[in-house]
């Protein structure tokens, strides 16, 4: 018990060092070098955000691959496992590079026309973060196998060190008076030698062999077939995430985007800090789905979500009673009267959303890619002619309308784990019942 609680507590360290260290650095860079800089910070970071997800989609297969043959003791298969997930996203992080270098010059001329920056500084900003969407995608490699081993605690602090150092170095070099293309320039180091340290730990756990990628057939298949899913799912959601507010500034201006954009930040908490503190709960499944009986795996799940359930209360009843207040300070009472509406609606989505947190880690640790991806993406999918219906009738409220429905639809992956765990009376073994993890995969649906 004081293991996983170690780990979750790690896990909401990772997830919240990031947003905490921008509160402290942000208006630092805001101030210093004004909202063009500030904002070509912003554009070229996101660039690094949505290719490194989209070039480490490959990132749960191998947490649960590595799991689950840690469980058996195969250090060879683990070690081919760890290869494969280097080849796979050293391939797609090196396309997905080539493709954002080869759009930085398009780029660059459109932020240079209206966000008064000079081309050559916009162009070296976007340039420095497409490669480390490739540095990106090589960490991920480690720190999911370190996850794999359960091993929350070194991966957390190299990895929020990193980010802490590289905040304070933006901070650093602003007052300095040094402009964006600098900043990421040192983002960029202080990555390299996170990645450095990471790969360092999974060399010790797996073997120097590991960090040499190489595409062994059998390893590579049960990759490719699992994490297929889990990179279409990534895809996804870079493509789903930001749709909403491009939607609604293209229907309405850009003025509504401003509280409904903050009302969706304050709230993605509710289902980010569950998400983070029970992150471990997928590489222990991993790991012990073959061996436990029935009733164990019940119980386990029941537990994870009794937790999960608490954490998404206090998160979202904080929310509730704190996010008018939180919101005239951040933004003023404008933005605040526009909010107090929406926020409510917003938050219960988020909940919902929260709650099935589990539900989509269970699943993830019993080999059930396919079907985790085929419900987030039909989902959200679906819910598209649903907001255009919504925001043409009801404006804003109509779009936190439809965000309130994607909660219900996140749900739904626990129809498929329900019907997993009660098949059969007996309290036979799982891995024996349905033979882990090949049964279990997504073929034998």
């Amino acid at each position: 018990m004081k293991r996983h609680l170690t780990n979750a507590a790690y896990g909401v360290l990772d997830y919240a060092s990031f947003p905490a260290g921008m509160l402290l650095a942000a208006p630092i860079v805001l101030h210093r070098l004004g909202g063009p800089e500030y904002g070509l910070w912003m554009i070229a970071t996101a660039v690094v955000s949505a290719g490194g997800i989209i070039a480490s989609g490959f990132g749960d297969a191998n947490i649960q691959r590595v799991a689950r043959l840690r469980g058996e003791g195969d250090k060879q298969a683990m070690a081919h496992a760890v290869r494969g997930t280097l080849g796979i996203n050293l391939v797609l992080g090196t396309v997905i590079t080539v493709f954002a270098w080869a759009l930085a010059p398009l780029a660059a001329r459109h932020i240079a026309a209206f966000a008064a920056v000079p081309f050559a500084e916009s162009l070296t900003a976007l340039r420095i973060g497409s490669a480390l969407i490739l540095v990106r995608a090589v960490e991920t490699v480690a720190v999911s196998t370190q996850r794999a081993f359960e091993q929350y605690r070194e991966t957390v602090r190299i990895s929020t060190a990193t980010r802490l150092l590289t905040l304070a170095a933006a901070a650093v070099l602003a007052l300095h008076g040094d402009r964006a293309p600098s900043i990421l320039a040192a983002t960029g180091v202080f990555a390299f030698l996170g990645t450095c340290m990471q790969l360092r730990r999974v060399q010790q756990l797996v073997g120097r062999a590991a960090l040499v990628p190489a595409f062994e057939p059998q390893a590579t298949r049960s990759l490719l077939h699992m994490g297929a899913f889990a990179w279409m799912q990534a895809v996804g959601f870079v493509i789903f995430a930001q749709f909403d507010r491009i939607l609604l500034g293209v229907t309405l201006g850009a003025l509504p985007v401003a509280p409904y954009a903050l009302c969706v930040q304050f709230s993605q908490p509710i289902a980010g800090l569950p998400g983070s503190g029970l992150n471990f709960l997928f590489p222990y499944l991993a790991g012990r789905a073959a061996s436990m009986s029935r009733e164990e795996l019940r119980r386990t799940l029941a537990k994870a979500l009794a937790c999960n359930l608490a954490a998404v209360g206090c998160c979202a009843c904080g929310l509730l009673a704190a996010g008018d207040w939180l919101m005239r300070i951040w933004a003023g009472a404008a933005v605040a009267r526009s909010a107090e509406k929406i926020l409510p609606i917003i938050v219960l989505g988020s909940a919902l959303t929260g709650l099935s947190v589990t539900g989509n880690y269970a699943l993830l640790a019993l080999g059930r890619f396919r079907t985790v991806a085929c419900i987030n993406l039909a989902g959200r999918a679906a819910m598209l002619p649903l907001m255009l219906l919504l925001l043409n009738r009801a404006g804003l409220e109509g779009m936190a309308v439809s965000r309130l429905c994607l909660g219900p639809v996140a749900l739904l992956v626990y129809v498929p784990l329900v019907r997993l765990l009660a098949r059969g009376k007996d309290a036979a073994r799982v891995g024996a019942s349905a033979r882990l993890p090949f049964a279990l995969e997504e073929g034998s649906q």
